[in-house]
């Protein structure tokens, strides 16, 4: 499967512990990444310091769905399933 286009869901809900390019603290859960787009693109797709769980991260329809609530929603869950 391939992301949505304008979806960023990922970008948005999850939370992620790396550093990120203008976020040396990571990104909290629920908080928009700064390198995502007006239109919800990623602007370190495919570039190098793009973090790694960024990366590792790969559209499935059980995550997507058919639209950003549903992607929303899930990852939501899988947020709160996996705080520490």
């Amino acid at each position: 499967m391939e992301c949505r286009v304008g979806c960023g869901a990922c970008c948005i809900v999850i939370s992620i512990s790396s550093p990120i390019p203008g976020m040396p603290d990571g990104k909290p859960a629920g908080v928009r990444c700064i390198h995502l787009t007006h239109d919800n693109k990623c602007m370190l797709f495919g570039k190098p310091e793009r973090p790694p769980v960024c990366n590792a991260l790969r559209p499935s329809k059980e995550m997507c769905g058919d639209d950003f609530e549903y992607a929303a929603r899930y990852l939501s869950y899988m947020e709160e399933a996996t705080k520490p």
